[in-house]
């Protein structure tokens, strides 16, 4: 696809911004995941999608392949409409306090599945900010680590010992409270 993604970019360069439909196409689903991750509200995952992909065609003149693949590009453009949303909210929300990671209705309705996304989540919101993007982007967005290093601007090395730590990490915290629970049983 990156070939392809590389010859539709020329052409909406060079003026065919209806090229731009196919890529809009390509990424709408998996940047409204993205987003909707982060702020938990689908009218304001649709606005800010809505937004991302218009600066994307704004800025595409800027788009400079040798820095990165377009993927990428338009990843961080999400990940900086998100904060954007968050540095201008009056009221201070956490992000993963509205967090759901459930995708369909069945996952919905199952309480046990529920409780343990609930504890998931709360061991997340233990890691610090760093930790939690990349466990993100790897796990939930199923990214490559060269894609992750990209968006947030780490070498591949670091964001895979990031990752590791923070997985450890979660592990650990997992198990204890699993004693915990054997324990009082």
């Amino acid at each position: 696809m990156e070939a392809e993604e590389s010859q539709i970019v020329r052409r909406c360069k060079e003026g065919q911004s209806e090229e731009f439909g196919k890529l809009y196409d390509a990424y709408f689903g998996k940047i409204y995941r993205f987003i909707y991750y982060r702020v938990g509200q689908k009218e304001t995952a649709e606005d800010l999608t809505s937004r991302t992909f218009m600066k994307a065609l704004e800025k595409l003149m800027s788009f400079d392949e040798s820095r990165g693949s377009f993927s990428s590009w338009i990843y961080r453009i999400a990940r900086n409409t998100v904060i954007d949303y968050y540095r201008t909210k009056k009221d201070d929300v956490e992000i993963y306090d509205f967090w759901d990671l459930a995708s369909g209705e069945d996952m919905n309705r199952d309480l046990d599945v529920r409780m343990k996304l609930d504890e998931v989540k709360k061991y997340l919101k233990e890691l610090n900010e760093e930790q939690k993007e990349i466990i993100i982007l790897r796990i939930w967005d199923g990214l490559l680590y060269k894609e992750i290093t990209e968006i947030v601007g780490k070498s591949e090395t670091n964001c895979k010992m990031i990752f590791s730590r923070a997985i450890n990490k979660l592990r650990g915290k997992i198990v204890m409270s699993l004693l915990l629970f054997l324990l009082n049983i």
